[in-house]
């Protein structure tokens, strides 16, 4: 045993008996390797216990009484002189106690296994799943409603959206172009464009009022368009807000004006994503609008978005306007002076 490895041989007397009907008679008790011995005083082993299996009647108290596991009527008695070997057994069944399997502690451990992988799930994976869930069934009415609330808040930053009877029916024509639901001109407030739940983009008065080529507007509102297909503005919007948003627009169809306040202000200083270059190419292409006037307008001099301007789709050929000139120059009076 690997607890008595500093004893070669421990020896001791004893009172045993086998049964209570027996007499106890004096005996010679040794520890081997995995048993203890049982013998008379002419070295004859009288029985074996397993040493595993050895059990005290009266811990602390002498004679030191030990039995068989289950036999209780078997006894062996070890005065207190007998610190030796009564040592070696106590240290023995402390040693064994501990490689002894813990049952309770192995269900407390599984319980514990279980507990963490179902919180992992509720803390990891749930908030995604819930949040995708949300997005995949808020109906559109809903969408347009959560993006003109947005707006309003937008409003009391960027001033009041630009409108004039006769620009809405040509706003009408680009949003149609550019294949986007609403488009609303901000006299201030929004660096270039943005783009809100309900498929609202909006777009500062500036890409309207200071370059002659409708293209430009049109480019702005396409990028807009790819970046809400990479990332649905009501999805950016919860995850903003957290689970917690998710949770309560499923059961109550309400987000709080906390919520939407905190949103419109993230959206209105924070950096939009930029897309890949050749994406951007491929949009612009489909609908047939050139990137070389949206490329300079981000960059006069060409040097950022030389891809755009050499990669332009639509260089070389005839293309029908964006938008007529008359249409044009309307609209480029929509905020008044």
């Amino acid at each position: 045993m690997t607890a008595l490895k500093q004893y070669e041989r421990i020896e001791a007397t004893g009172l045993w008996r086998r049964s209570p009907e027996e007499q106890r008679r004096e005996v010679v008790i040794s520890i081997g390797d995995a048993t203890l011995t049982i013998s008379d005083f002419n070295d004859q082993a009288l029985t074996h216990w397993s040493l595993a299996a050895l059990e005290r009647q009266n811990p602390g108290s002498f004679p030191a009484i030990y039995h068989p596991d289950g036999d209780p009527g078997e006894t062996l008695e070890l005065e207190g002189s007998e610190t030796t070997m009564i040592e070696a057994i106590e240290r023995l069944h402390r040693a064994i106690e501990r490689t002894r399997p813990r049952p309770g502690r192995l269900r407390w451990m599984s319980v514990a296994g279980v507990v963490t992988v179902v919180m992992a799930v509720l803390l990891l994976w749930l908030p995604g799943a819930l949040q995708r869930h949300v997005v995949s069934v808020v109906p559109e009415i809903k969408r347009q409603e959560i993006g003109r609330a947005v707006l309003d808040r937008i409003e009391r930053v960027a001033g009041t959206v630009c409108h004039s009877e006769e620009t809405q029916g040509v706003l009408n024509k680009l949003a149609q172009r550019t294949g986007v639901r609403r488009l609303a001109v901000l006299p201030g407030g929004v660096a270039d464009s943005l783009h809100l739940p309900g498929g609202i983009v909006l777009l500062n008065r500036t890409l309207i009022e200071d370059h002659e080529d409708p293209a430009v507007a049109a480019g702005y509102v396409l990028v807009e368009r790819a970046r809400a297909q990479h990332l649905d503005p009501l999805a950016e919007l919860l995850d903003e807000a957290g689970p917690s948003a998710s949770f309560r627009l499923l059961t109550t169809g309400i987000l709080t004006s906390e919520i939407l306040d905190h949103y419109a202000e993230r959206i209105l200083s924070a950096p939009r994503p930029e897309l890949p270059e050749a994406e951007v190419l491929n949009i612009f292409a489909q609908s047939a609008i050139p990137t070389s006037p949206y490329a300079y307008a981000r960059d006069i001099t060409g040097e950022a978005v030389i891809g755009l301007i050499e990669a332009d789709p639509m260089a070389g050929r005839t293309l029908e306007p964006v938008l007529s000139d008359r249409d044009w120059v309307l609209l480029q009076n929509i905020c008044g002076e």
